[in-house]
């Protein structure tokens, strides 16, 4: 006790008023009044329901109202979108929020991501270019009812102690009072009867309604305009029925092509074939919205004649279980983000209330967990007393900027969709990067603490410099090299070496300076493959030089710094760091091939 006497007495006037200031901010709340929260959720989809867990998780006495205006149980097959989770999803629920039992046993072991490309008419998927994996990866993910798993996150919810669980009622009136120690709710059940409840906090997870984006008018447009139609039959289809091809059959022979998330990729659009545990198939169209007009396919009818002009294998199947058809929704230029998503003034925006980016990729989940963390760390701190105001701040450039480099993806991307050999160098650099990158992050909490992690943050702003040339560079090949390609299959996963290390070095445990190491390594190793994939390009590229223009984008891409020093890097380092290429130049192996053959 001396010792602690001795210090604060050598600590000068303004910092022991500082040290005062910070126990008077430490004290414990007093005890609630009924009626009065921690936190107030808006919204029990999938992004409250996890939060309300997750802060119950991380802080046991939290007290939590959770608002829903839909009755609970829901229905199984839910109106809803978005049934496949990849690895940051997966992890959240499995691990963090501890859901595995109910993974394991009550939704499907998904099979990776596969995408077939288009061939001639599309009448022959056996034709069509493959990209898929042939073994299952060993991180698992899932592909989710959300019916069902809304429903599980339920009951839970119902069953802890210090969370309210209003379903069957709405928000009437968000009175945010910063000034005050709780905001002010007004909200009222199905039979339109009025209570007030009062939060420290309160998280708009109302999806797109966007309760609180709208009401502060943090609504910012993107450049990214698609819409999307989609819906269930209660029907298990099969793609591996599509063909009696015996090759194609021979392909894959350790796993289910029906239980991998299926994409048929066309000019400007693809379409998703999911299957369910509940045995229905849920099925989506995506297209760029000036490519293909919403109003083609915002109908099933519609949507079905226009399957049976792109996709027709997939739509004689619909046509045969028309009657099994079980919902059908649509979503116009879905695609949006927010201004701010975190204040100090005590209120989030998680889940789509805030940002939407696309569904390729399945993105979707990931961001919820990833917001859904940083929304706990806030809340958390604040409750013992800490001043968050630097940290909301951090983490809301943070998570706009995260939420901004996924986006550029998706942006002017659409029009790549038919071009097999740079879509599938596309899709392994995307995966590649999702693993290496968010993956890497995510799975070893570093974004919530990046405050307190520099080199972290300066290898993250050096890799989304990176990620924003080379998807405009997918855009620059695609205008000289619009190649023809059918009859192909690429390994997603097991041929290619660093695949497979970025995929388990998700989950390599390591200490803070040890994932400093690995991430700034993986930064030099994008730095090293995009040098590689555009050398490979240029030499190609000159060596056939059939399109118009490709000699003067040749000279632009070696003219270009950045790009050429990306270049020098991957040479210099290509020997002792080879890295495999048979997926980067697709099409004049396969010429090779031919000729050999011929």
């Amino acid at each position: 006790m001396s010792d602690l006497r001795d210090r604060i007495a050598a600590l000068s006037p303004e910092q022991r008023a500082q040290l005062l200031t910070q126990l008077q901010g430490k004290k414990a709340p007093s005890d609630s009044l009924p009626g009065t929260y921690d936190v107030a959720i808006l919204g029990g989809g999938i992004a409250g329901l996890t939060l309300a867990l997750q802060l119950k998780l991380q802080r046991p006495s939290i007290r939590v109202a959770l608002i829903e205006k839909q009755r609970h149980p829901v229905p199984e097959a839910a109106h809803k979108v978005g049934e496949s989770t990849v690895e940051i999803a997966a992890h959240y629920l499995r691990d963090i929020l501890g859901f595995d039992e109910h993974l394991q046993s009550q939704q499907l072991r998904k099979f990776g991501l596969r995408m077939f490309f288009s061939a001639e008419d599309n009448r022959d998927i056996a034709r069509r270019v493959e990209l898929g994996s042939t073994v299952f990866p060993p991180l698992h993910t899932y592909q989710v009812d959300r019916g069902r798993l809304e429903n599980a996150l339920g009951e839970r919810i119902a069953a802890e102690q210090g969370i309210d669980f209003l379903h069957g009622f709405k928000v009437k009136q968000i009175a945010l009072r910063p000034e005050s120690e709780t905001h002010l709710l007004k909200i009222a059940d199905e039979a339109e009867q009025e209570q007030e409840i009062e939060a420290r906090w309160v998280v708009d997870s109302t999806g797109r309604s966007s309760l609180l984006k709208r009401q502060l008018g943090l609504g910012k447009k993107v450049r990214h305009h698609a819409n999307s139609a989609w819906f269930r039959i209660a029907h298990p289809l099969d793609i591996k029925q599509w063909t009696d091809d015996p090759a194609w059959q021979a392909r894959v022979s350790m796993g289910d092509r029906s239980l991998s998330t299926n994409h048929l990729m066309g000019n400007g659009y693809w379409v998703w074939i999911i299957r369910l545990a509940s045995g229905s198939t849920s099925i989506g169209i995506v297209a760029d919205a000036e490519m293909h007009p919403f109003e083609g396919f915002n109908r099933f009818d519609r949507a079905l004649e226009w399957l049976r002009e792109r996709e027709p294998q997939l739509a004689a199947i619909l046509d045969q279980q028309r009657e099994q058809l079980q919902d059908f929704r649509v979503m116009k230029d879905y695609s949006y983000s927010c201004e701010q998503a975190y204040s100090a003034d005590r209120w989030c925006l998680t889940g789509e209330a805030g940002v939407a980016l696309d569904p390729l990729y399945s993105p979707g989940s990931d961001l919820i967990a990833i917001s859904n963390g940083l929304v706990c760390d806030l809340v958390t701190r604040a409750l013992r007393g800490e001043d968050v105001q630097a940290r909301a701040m951090v983490h809301d450039k943070l998570f706009l900027n995260l939420a901004n480099l996924w986006l550029g993806i998706y942006e002017q991307q659409y029009t790549l969709m038919d071009n097999p050999q740079i879509m599938i160098t596309k899709i392994i650099w995307d995966t590649a990067f999702y693993w290496g990158v968010f993956g890497l992050l995510y799975f070893h909490d570093a974004f919530r603490s990046i405050a307190d992690n520099p080199g972290v943050a300066t290898s993250l702003a050096r890799i989304s410099t990176l990620s924003n040339r080379v998807q405009a560079f997918f855009r620059e090949w695609h205008a000289i090299d619009q190649p023809e390609i059918t009859d192909a299959f690429v390994d997603l996963y097991g041929p290619l070496e660093f695949m497979a290390k970025l995929h388990t070095g998700m989950a390599a445990g390591l200490a803070p300076a040890q994932l400093d190491a690995q991430f700034a390594e993986n930064v030099r190793f994008f730095e090293r493959l995009a040098g590689q994939i555009i050398s490979m390009v240029i030499e190609e590229t000159a060596d056939h030089p059939e399109q118009a223009g490709a000699m003067a984008q040749i000279q632009r891409w070696q003219t270009d710094p950045y790009v050429a020093e990306l270049i020098a890097r991957y040479r210099r380092e290509s020997r002792a760091h080879p890295i495999n290429s048979s997926w980067i130049a697709l099409k004049y192996q396969l010429r090779e091939r031919q000729e050999v053959l011929q």
